[in-house]
């Protein structure tokens, strides 16, 4: 199993979409992948069209309570993101393990959860460095960072290098000695501009980084992706209700239609309310 956290420091950098779009990517290709929801806005919850109010991410860090996996797919499963996880992380600011809830939450159901036919865990976190945040740092595998061309994109690189090797030196087994961070730390060139002075300044300043892992143009086809994959599922379900009645009027109207000319005028007059309806609905 792989644990694949996507953080940031900074917002709006394009977390989000990129734990979405690899997600579905590693799905398409055939692997398990289970999804967790770090981010008290639950953008990548939402894109889904989970609005769960109930056996959240939250009841991992309040050790009460089940926690809900929504199995999306055939490959990808979710646990829901919780809208009130910034003031649980208030309430166990003082607690000792507050940065091992996650770690244990794990190990105590890997079993019983059958948390092992998941290849992938993807982690989407909130654009900052809290509690939730060094819970994923700790269990994870990689860290992938989008950075992008803007006046503290730059700098948000060293912020969160900084931020881990502070928890790196806290996160120990006091027995051994050991760091329970063992995660490696990479970054992703984000929205670059082939035209915008920014972009140039930000890949000449990566240039020969072995951190840096790839670079990602602005495209609004890929920033729209999480927008476009709730469409696309309204889509999906208007279709749906409206195919399981097509069948019984087609069937119906055979029978009424006395004219082959006038059931096949009727078929096409019918296809293209249908699709006029779905373009409505959207």
């Amino acid at each position: 199993m792989e644990i694949i956290t996507f953080s940031a420091i900074k917002g709006g950098v394009g977390k989000t979409t990129l734990a979405f779009n690899y997600g579905e990517w590693l799905a398409k290709n055939g692997k398990h992948v289970l999804l967790i929801d770090l981010d008290h806005q639950s953008n990548l919850t939402q894109t889904y069209n989970i609005y769960d109010n109930q056996d959240t991410v939250g009841n991992i860090f309040l050790d009460r309570g089940k926690v809900k996996i929504h199995e999306i797919s055939a490959y990808i499963s979710l646990i829901a993101g919780d809208m009130h996880l910034d003031d649980i992380e208030r309430t166990i600011e003082n607690k000792t393990n507050k940065n091992m809830f996650l770690y244990m939450w794990l190990s105590d159901n890997y079993e019983r959860l059958n948390l092992g036919k998941f290849e992938y865990i993807i982690l989407d976190c909130h654009p900052d460095f809290s509690t939730a945040t060094k819970n994923a740092v700790i269990i994870s595998n990689a860290i992938l960072s989008p950075i992008t061309p803007s006046e503290h994109g730059y700098n948000a690189k060293f912020n969160l290098e900084e931020r881990i090797n502070e928890l790196r030196k806290e996160a120990i087994d006091y027995s051994t000695r050991k760091s329970y961070v063992t995660t490696k730390l990479f970054f992703i060139a984000n929205m670059i501009k082939h035209n915008t002075r920014s972009s140039r300044e930000l890949l000449k300043a990566l240039k020969g980084d072995p951190s840096v892992l790839a670079t990602v143009p602005e495209k609004e086809l890929f920033n729209r992706s999480t927008l476009d994959k709730n469409l696309f599922q309204k889509w999906l379900k208007t279709t749906k209700h409206i195919l399981i009645n097509m069948n019984f009027l087609i069937v119906w109207t055979k029978h009424l239609m006395k004219s082959r000319k006038n059931y096949k005028y009727f078929i096409h007059v019918l296809i293209t309310r249908i699709l006029n309806t779905c373009a409505c609905e959207l």
